[in-house]
């Protein structure tokens, strides 16, 4: 049966990916990143694309108008969208943290609250965060404030989950190992990652038509490798 599902960070990597993957299975997509050319240049009949800015708080609008005259509805939402910074703390001041976090905790936050009115038992949210975002994991200089951003919205996903238990919707966060994309490539230059972008796609595909069925309010962690 067809759904509806919005994906966030969709002009390249994994999100690029993702929406390719739904629309080839027939459900009905609203692609949404800032460059929406390369979803556009696509020329998919099941799927929307605008420009869209988490940082933006008209942006927000334009997406809830378009569901509740297009839609009604939305089925899965996968928060994929993610601004990076690798810089040494020293270095960083107050406008860094506040990038990073608007569009990495900020953003996550506010999409999320403007589509739950929209969801309804069975939904799933599906929030992509990182490795070292994981208590205990590994941790790399520079990325103090990407990582730390990343945490936050494991904990964001616990506290939703409790809070919407009794609504049948389903949150939970995918920790990503390391996956060749462009922000990898920016990360850790010339680092060869065992996963490509499309084999993590798949999995985040598979998982967010099916992982509510087994988890709720549960971090997993998607990784073979070190980062």
């Amino acid at each position: 049966m067809s759904k509806h599902i919005v994906i966030t960070g969709t002009s390249r990597g994994i999100g690029f990916e993702l929406v390719k993957l739904f629309a080839k299975k027939g459900h009905q997509v609203l692609a949404l990143s800032r460059n929406e050319k390369p979803i556009q240049d696509l020329k998919l009949d099941n799927v929307t694309t605008f420009s869209f800015d988490l940082n933006d708080s008209e942006a927000y609008k334009n997406v809830e108008n378009f569901i509740k005259n297009k839609w009604k509805h939305v089925d899965i939402l996968i928060n994929n969208a993610g601004s990076f910074l690798n810089k040494p703390f020293s270095e960083t001041n107050i406008q860094d943290f506040e990038t990073i976090y608007k569009t990495n905790v900020f953003g996550v936050s506010e999409l999320t609250r403007i589509m739950l009115p929209f969801m309804k038992k069975d939904s799933h949210v599906v929030t992509i965060s990182s490795m070292g975002g994981v208590q205990g994991s590994m941790k790399f200089p520079g990325l103090a404030a990407y990582s730390s951003s990343k945490a936050a919205v494991i904990t964001l996903t616990e506290l939703l989950a409790e809070e919407y238990k009794d609504s049948g919707i389903s949150f939970n966060v995918l920790a990503l190992g390391a996956v060749q994309t462009e922000m990898l490539e920016e990360a850790f230059p010339g680092y060869q990652a065992p996963t490509t972008a499309l084999e993590m796609a798949q999995y985040i595909f598979d998982f967010s038509l099916n992982g509510n069925k087994f988890y709720n309010g549960k971090l997993l962690q998607v990784s073979n490798s070190t980062p």
